[in-house]
């Protein structure tokens, strides 16, 4: 049975969104997934499922959904592509505390990068269905806008290794 990695939009972030992950965990375990396991409080999630990509996003969207009474973007990968984004990460030298991956639903668009705006010194790089971004001077001060990036997530480098670590596990 497939595994996948669910990473949830805008949760337990600057006091918004709030989900406890033991909430999470028995949302996945009632849409039918398997093994659940969830890893620290920002709404990621993995577990095996039968389903497609597709049909685990319906899923869990449309049960966050009934949880929160609000739409909750959810970004799926499979085991296979979260051990990707990691080992495709093009700043491997750098702090992965201050790199991230912003994931995507789709592939970047080509223009991606020349729609970015507030850079200043950030680098950026354009993955399969993601944007890597090292914030070399860190992100609290950093005023990068990445449009193509809108309806994103990002996750340090440190979480994309755990969360492929996890999925390898089950």
């Amino acid at each position: 049975m497939p595994v996948f990695v669910a990473l949830l939009r805008a949760v337990n972030v600057g006091g918004t969104g709030k989900l406890p992950m033991s909430d999470l965990a028995a949302l996945c375990e009632r849409a039918g997934f398997e093994g659940v396991r969830t890893y620290i409080a920002s709404g990621n999630v993995v577990f095996r499922s039968a389903g497609s990509e597709a049909g685990v996003k319906a899923a869990l969207e449309s049960a966050l959904l009934a949880y929160a009474g609000k739409p909750v973007g959810v970004l799926v990968r499979d085991a296979a592509e979260m051990a990707g984004v990691a080992a495709g990460n093009p700043f491997p030298d750098a702090d992965p505390s201050r790199t991230v991956s912003i994931f995507l639903d789709e592939p970047p668009p080509p223009g991606a990068l020349a729609q970015v705006t507030g850079r200043d010194g950030e680098e950026l790089r354009l993955g399969a269905r993601e944007i890597y971004v090292h914030y070399g001077a860190g992100m609290g001060r950093s005023r990068l806008r990445i449009p193509a990036a809108e309806h994103g997530t990002a996750r340090n480098m440190n979480t994309v290794a755990r969360l492929a670590l996890m999925a390898g596990e089950i």
